[in-house]
């Protein structure tokens, strides 16, 4: 199986996240928001067109975005975990804006 790092990252920083002692309701959102970073990813990849590989690759960027500021909102101040909120974001936001192609046997099965 080929190797998708920004889904490794993406893991990861979901199980670092679902490590943090907080208790509430942004500890759950927390989880979901971090956890669906990964599918998304995932199903992304498994799309046969760049459109909709970049949809779902857009929303993994969004739900990364809303566990930075939960974090912000818990007042975290973990500087490792932090840094692979960071790292993740960069990875994502390449991957949003990178050349995405069609699978090569998409076309065969739309057309």
């Amino acid at each position: 199986m080929k190797t998708f790092r920004t889904l490794d990252l993406a893991i990861e920083f979901t199980r670092s996240a679902c490590e943090i002692k907080y208790k509430g309701h942004l500890k759950e959102q927390l989880q979901r928001a971090a956890s669906s970073i990964a599918l998304n990813l995932s199903e992304g990849n498994a799309k046969g067109s760049a459109k909709e590989k970049r949809n779902f690759f857009h929303m993994a960027y969004g739900s990364l975005r809303e566990c930075q500021t939960i974090f912000k909102l818990m007042g975290l101040d973990d500087g490792k975990l932090l840094q692979q909120a960071d790292a993740l974001g960069a990875c994502l936001y390449k991957l949003v804006n990178s050349n995405l192609k069609d699978s090569p046997n998409w076309n065969k099965g739309h057309q």
